[in-house]
C-alpha cells in the first residue's frame, strides 16, 4: 500500500517560496557545490531504496512473516490477512512518518540519518508483501520500468528551464485526493476497475512530484549552502525522492502487475 503521508514540512524543504523558486529557476552555471549537494541527495535516496529491498526479501523469507500474515489463496490470486504483528508493520511507515512530523525540525543530523533509515526499514517491512502477492517477474518489470521513468523526470526536473514552483499545490492536493479515494475504495467501493484508475492517477502525480522535488531540491541549494541547513537538505531531499520513486513504483505494480 503506497504512504500517502508525505508531510508538507518535507515538501516546503527550508524556505524556498515560490517566489524563490521562479528567480533561481534558470540558473544553469555549473556549479561543483551543486552536483555534489544533489549527489549526495542522490546518494541517499538510492541507498535507502536498496535498504528497503534488502529488508522486504530478508523478512518475507523469515518465520516471522508467517507470524504476521496468513497467505490465503483466492479465485484472483494469493491474499495475505494481516495478524496483530501484521498490522505494527503496515502502520509502521505512518509511524515514523508522524515521528518525522514532530521531531525532524529540531532533530540534528545524526538524528535526521537515523530516522531516514528508520523509515526505510519500515517500509520495506510493510512492502514485504508484494512478493507473495506478485510475481518475480512483474516486481522486476515494475521497478526497472520505475527507475528509467524516475531518471527521467529528474533529469527534466533538473535541467528544465520552466519554472515548475506552481505545480507544488496542485501536486499535493492530488495526494490528499489519493488517500481519501482509497479509503472510499476500500470501505465502499471495492472496485477493481476504480483501483485501476487510482493507481493510473497516482503514477502520474508522482511522476509530476519527480520532476517538481528535483527542481525544487536544486533550488533551494542556493538558500541553504553555506549554512548548517545544508546537509540537514540532503536528508530531507533524499526522503522527499525515495517517496516519489517507492509510490511511483507501487502504482505502476498494482497497475500492471501478475498476481501469484
Amino acid at each position: 500500500m503506497a504512504n500517502w503521508n508525505d508531510d508538507q514540512q518535507t515538501r516546503q524543504g527550508f524556505g524556498v517560496s515560490p517566489s524563490q523558486a521562479g528567480d533561481i529557476a534558470g540558473r544553469t552555471t555549473f556549479d561543483a557545490g551543486l552536483r555534489k549537494h544533489m549527489l549526495s541527495i542522490y546518494n541517499y535516496m538510492a541507498s535507502g531504496v536498496l535498504l528497503t529491498g534488502i529488508v522486504s526479501l530478508l523478512f518475507v523469507n523469515s518465520p516471522l512473516f508467517s507470524a504476521a500474515f496468513n497467505v490465503i489463496q483466492t479465485p484472483y490470486g494469493m491474499s495475505l490477512q494481516a495478524t496483530g504483528l501484521g498490522w505494527i508493520i503496515k502502520l509502521s511507515p505512518l509511524a515514523f512518518m508522524l515521528f518525522w512530523w514532530f521531531g525532524a525540525k529540531n532533530a540534528n543530523k545524526t538524528m535526521l540519518q537515523a530516522m531516514f533509515w528508520g523509515f526505510c526499514v519500515s517500509f520495506g517491512l510493510s512492502l514485504s508483501t508484494i512478493f507473495v502477492i506478485y510475481t518475480g517477474q512483474s516486481v522486476a518489470m515494475a521497478f526497472f520500468s520505475t527507475a528509467a521513468a524516475f531518471a527521467g523526470l529528474s533529469l527534466f526536473g533538473y535541467t528544465t528551464q520552466k519554472d515548475l514552483s506552481g505545480w507544488g499545490s496542485f501536486l499535493i492536493m492530488g495526494v490528499v485526493g489519493l488517500l481519501v479515494a482509497m479509503v472510499l475504495n476500500m470501505f465502499i467501493f471495492q472496485s477493481g476497475m476504480f483501483q485501476l484508475a487510482i493507481s493510473a492517477i497516482g503514477v502520474l502525480i508522482f511522476a509530476g512530484l519527480t520532476a517538481y522535488d528535483t527542481q525544487r531540491l536544486k533550488n533551494e541549494y542556493f538558500v541553504v549552502r553555506g549554512t548548517e541547513w545544508a546537509a540537514k537538505a540532503v536528508i530531507y531531499g533524499a526522503l522527499n525522492l525515495y517517496l516519489d520513486f517507492i509510490n511511483m513504483f507501487i502504482f505502476l505494480l498494482q497497475m500492471f502487475g501478475s498476481r501469484e
